[in-house]
Order: C-alpha cells, then sequence, then structure tokens
C-alpha cells in the first residue's frame, strides 16, 4: 500500500513531459517569489524534506533550492488547483529568491522602464501594490532596528517600548475622532498611524505581524 508521499504525489496531473508548474508564495506575506517546475522526484523530495526541490529545465536535473546560496525555502503549505495540474508552494525563505539577489524573481514591471535583457536590474520597479504594505512595513521596521540610523523615529520607538504603547493609544483616539467627524481620507490616514505604531511596539516585543494574523485566522467562523 503507497504511503502517504506516495498518495499525495498521486493527486498531481503532470504534463507530457512529467513536470508541473510550481508558484513558490511567501507564506506570511502570500508574495510571489518565483516560478518554476517541479517532477515527480523532486515534489517526493519536497515532501519528505520539507525543503523545495524543483526541476531545472535548462540543465534537466533536480535542484535544491538554496544549497549553495543558503536561501534555502521551508515548505509551510503546498496546494494544488481544480485541475490538480499546477501547485502554490507557501514557504519561509531563508533569504532571496531569485539568483540576481532580489527577493522575488518578479521585480521588474511589464510597463516599466526596467531593461528587458535577463538579469537586468530594474531601477525601483515595480510600484508597490496593497497587499505588499505589510510586509514591505515590516521589513522596512526590521531595517530601522538592525541598522539604527541617527535621528530615526522608528529606533526612538523601539528604544522606548512606553512611549510607542502611548503612540498606539493617542492613533487609536485619532481613528475614533475621525470616523465621528472628519473624511474617509483622514480615517484611513489615521489608521494607517495606528497600525505603523503598533507595528514598531510588537517588533519591541519580539512579535512579527503574523502572529497576528495567525490569531485572526484561528478565530474564523467563530
Amino acid at each position: 500500500m503507497p504511503g502517504a508521499i506516495e498518495q499525495n504525489v498521486a493527486k498531481v496531473r503532470f504534463d507530457e513531459r512529467g513536470l508541473v508548474p510550481c508558484v513558490i508564495q511567501d507564506f506570511r506575506s502570500s508574495e510571489v517569489l518565483t516560478l518554476a517546475y517541479m517532477n515527480e522526484e523532486s515534489l517526493k523530495l519536497t515532501l519528505e524534506t520539507r525543503e523545495v526541490h524543483l526541476f531545472s529545465r535548462s540543465r534537466e536535473e533536480i535542484w535544491h533550492k538554496g544549497e549553495t546560496s543558503g536561501n534555502v525555502q521551508r515548505v509551510e503549505q503546498i496546494r494544488f488547483d481544480c485541475d490538480a495540474d499546477a501547485l502554490v508552494v507557501l514557504v519561509e525563505p531563508a533569504g532571496p529568491a531569485c539568483h540576481t539577489g532580489e527577493r522575488s524573481c518578479f521585480y521588474r514591471d511589464l510597463e516599466g522602464d526596467a531593461d528587458a535583457a535577463a538579469d537586468a536590474e530594474a531601477g525601483g520597479e515595480p510600484e508597490p501594490v496593497t497587499g505588499e504594505a505589510l510586509a514591505a512595513l515590516e521589513r522596512t521596521l526590521a531595517a530601522r532596528a538592525a541598522e539604527r540610523p541617527e535621528g530615526s523615529y522608528t529606533v526612538s520607538l523601539l528604544d522606548d517600548p512606553k512611549l510607542a504603547a502611548a503612540k498606539v493609544n493617542e492613533e487609536a483616539a485619532e481613528v475614533v475622532k475621525a470616523v465621528e467627524s472628519e473624511s474617509d481620507e483622514r480615517v484611513a490616514e489615521e489608521s494607517a498611524d495606528v497600525i505603523y505604531h503598533l507595528a514598531v511596539l510588537l517588533l519591541s516585543r519580539g512579535l512579527p505581524l503574523a502572529a497576528v494574523m495567525d490569531v485572526l485566522n484561528g478565530r474564523r467562523g467563530k
């Protein structure tokens, strides 16, 4: 009788080349990191080791993501689509996903000004989209905490958690005030201030925003 891994691999419909496309996403932020391919063996290795293994179509061989760079991708969940012929792998990345050093392989806007040549730099593209805001904020705050630039407001809050807590309280009151008498734009602006200060306060406790999201997920349907 086949084991659990064999049973799970059997759910996937590989194409005529024995491959299945695989979208790799950051499981905390849902940011798309790369698109690659797996064959049956690399999918089995991924399930066994809980680290991403892919199939290189150019080299025609299996490769362990991060084996040489150290930027391994720890698997949190694998999803398959309605036709069972495509995968989404949710991972915790240890470093950049792209061999160029970019966080994601999708770092250029097709309608932007970036060079179309392979491996070309993006020059600040693409423009951030709504769903990337919290992840980008958290990375910025972590950078401030590590680099501690002189005069940084974020650093001053991290050094004084009581001040950060007071600012959360103050900004929350501003949201309530805006809801009562100000425009929707002001409500959004004051709410952004709350989220920023709350993120700083969480960082001062060593808590990622994902811890809050996990609590919200746990409350689904309640």
